[in-house]
């Protein structure tokens, strides 16, 4: 068989309920068609689950998966996605974390790794230069995050490169985070599917290469993309501010969802950043080894009541979950929170949107006192929320309640609470308001994992700050000509912005070198020097076209349609206050009429939102 250059050749796949370790050999045929990554996850996903297969059974699989530009080399190339079925939506689950365990991946031999079956007993799989195996991982049952890693390089792996899952993950908190260090893969509850499985740590080592066709060819399109990152204006906005530079612009523009969506405001931008820079930022890092942009932030709270060690933290949407979402101005709290999060390993905006939930819960008089137990959930009550944090993550109390997400804690509670539920499938909503940009609106309502701004792609830039992100030679319209408001005609560029926004998890890269330059063209460039296949841009969005209509028909089996492609009432509705209260503008008036543009672009049923037949054809899906 021909060797795959650019990619290390091999699925390995780990029956955890017998112990079992086979070899599963890629080839160009099976891998061209999606590339990898996300993309042919979700090849393995579609083709090996079946229908209504419970997320948190040993039926569902679990896929580590590599993209053909994972390396280190690669502007944005430290990335590891994870993919399953979602235990907080029951459809299509993907999860990315920047770290150096990805290209660790390859290098060990494997593209993939495929979880089966369940373990009788807590396990940790050791992956070594070809080989796996299961050990014992009973000693790292019950520690956090950071307990677990030390153990671990206690135990010899101190040159591995590990995930691990916290409490959270153990005991089955539907939006349970897998954690690389204090980088988190949260959001739709991979670190659940890992507990469900007894999988508390996964270890990797290698030392093997991964060959380009054209090493010269490949070296001179990785150069020319860190020329571009280089010498962009807005990489530096990402160096030195990272994520919560911000912050105070999404105030400004009604971008910041405030007090459990009431307002998409709340006029504190300026003083929680200041805060946040002067007293909590102690550095910028980088998630990988090797990354030229490095938008991470060191964080700490020196001392006071919330004091916190330095810790990989602070981004734009933790921050915004623990102080607009309920109105809380104590930003050192909100630190520590993040903190706790990481720690505890479950996603801070899920948890902050079910902590919003609750309070506005409590404000109506909606939760007994067996529920509430003497806990002041008035808002803004900073002392509160890392009490709540540690009860979802350990399923205390109400916070049982709560881990299993708003969704179904509005079933339980019930009095109308299912009005300020704000999620959609299932997944709450991130720190981005579509009161502030159209277009995000449709990117909520339709995003195949849920409510998420950033996968595939954040829209609110090319709404309203007018960035295109380098598409316009795909066919994406001039944002300048678009204006900020308008709700009908858009449907084609957002499916242009998804597709491309797609491809970072399916070639194996970060998203945010996409805001820096790095279109397409230059991915297209990257990728044929490095497999020796001709590639365009044109083919690469192509590809993510394919692989967004797969995941697509994944949900679909699972019984998700148009009535599942929502935008909660409550932000549809003009702002209850803050600076955008009452505008008209902000309101999104017709959703159902630009859902039916962004389907008529997608080649989807209108009553439906199924892929048509011709599409499926059109894209070899059929």
């Amino acid at each position: 068989m021909d060797i795959l250059a650019g990619y290390a050749g091999k699925v390995l796949r780990v029956d955890l309920s017998s112990g079992a370790v086979s070899t599963e050999l890629l080839t160009e045929e099976k891998l061209r068609p999606f590339l990898g990554g996300t993309g042919y996850a979700a090849r393995i996903l579609y083709d090996e689950l079946k229908a209504g297969t419970d997320p948190l059974g040993p039926d569902n699989l679990f896929v580590l998966a590599t993209g053909p530009l994972t390396d280190n080399l690669v502007p944005g190339g430290g990335s590891l996605s994870f993919c399953c079925k979602s235990p907080l939506t029951g459809g299509w689950a993907e999860a990315r974390v920047g770290c150096d365990m990805g290209g660790t991946l390859k290098k060990a031999g494997y593209d993939f790794v495929v979880l089966s079956g369940r373990a009788e007993r807590p396990v940790h799989l050791v992956i070594t230069d070809g080989r796996a195996e299961l050990e014992s991982a009973e000693h790292l049952k019950g520690r956090t995050v950071l307990e677990k890693n030390a153990l671990l390089n206690e135990g010899g792996y101190s040159e591995y490169d590990s995930l691990v899952i916290g409490p959270g993950g153990e005991r089955l908190v539907l939006f349970a985070s897998v954690m690389v260090g204090h980088r988190a893969a949260g959001r739709v509850g991979c670190g659940a599917v890992l507990g469900s499985k007894n999988v508390l740590a996964v270890s990797v080592r290698g030392s093997g290469k991964v060959v380009p066709a054209d090493a010269a060819g490949y070296m001179k399109a990785v150069r020319e993309a860190h020329r571009i990152v280089k010498e962009s204006p807005n990489t530096y906005g990402f160096t030195e501010l990272g994520t919560m530079g911000g912050y105070e612009a999404c105030d400004a523009m009604g971008d910041l969802p405030t007090k459990n969506w009431q307002s998409n405001s709340w006029g504190k931008g300026a003083q929680i950043t200041s805060h946040f820079v002067e007293e909590n930022f102690t550095g910028g890092t980088g998630c990988y080894k090797g990354c030229p942009m490095k938008c991470g932030r060191k964080v700490r709270v020196k001392d006071g009541k919330w004091k916190t060690p330095e810790h990989d933290g602070g981004e734009y949407e933790t921050i915004g979950s623990f102080t607009a979402y309920m109105l809380n101005e104590d930003v050192d709290c909100a630190v520590h929170c993040g903190y706790l999060c990481n720690e505890l390993g479950i996603d801070t905006i899920s948890a902050g949107g079910a902590i919003g939930f609750l309070m506005e819960c409590a404000e109506k008089g909606l939760l007994s006192p067996e529920m509430t137990q003497g806990l002041d959930l008035s808002w803004g009550n900073a002392s509160v929320l890392p009490k709540l944090v540690r009860m979802i993550a350990l399923r205390e109390g109400v916070g049982d309640i709560l881990a299993d997400g708003v969704r179904r804690a509005a079933e339980r509670i019930g009095g109308g609470s299912e009005a300020f539920a704000v999620h959609v499938k299932g997944l709450e909503g991130p720190c981005h308001d579509p009161r502030a940009a159209k277009t995000l609106g449709v990117n909520y309502g339709t995003g195949n994992r849920g409510m998420c701004h950033i996968h595939p792609l954040e829209t609110v830039a090319y709404d309203a700050s007018k960035f295109d992100f380098g598409l316009r030679p795909f066919g994406l319209q001039d944002p300048e000509e678009l204006p900020r408001w308008e709700e009908r005609g858009k449907g084609t560029a957002i499916r242009i912005l998804q597709d491309a926004g797609a491809l970072p998890e399916i070639l194996g890269t970060c998203k945010f070198y996409m805001y820096v330059g790095i279109t397409p063209r230059e991915y297209a460039e990257m990728l044929s020097a490095l497999t020796g296949w001709n590639v365009t841009g044109e083919e690469l969005m192509e590809t993510a076209e394919r692989a967004t209509n797969l995941q697509r028909l994944f949900n679909i089996r699972e019984g998700f349609s148009r009535e599942d492609d929502m935008l909660p009432g409550r932000v549809r509705s003009a702002p209850a206050f803050g600076t955008y209260a009452g505008n008209a503008e902000c309101a999104v008036r017709d959703f159902d009429g630009m859902l039916d543009d962004y389907y008529e672009a997608r080649g989807w049923d209108r009553a439906t939102g199924a892929p048509t037949r011709e599409t499926l054809v059109r894209l070899g899906l059929a």
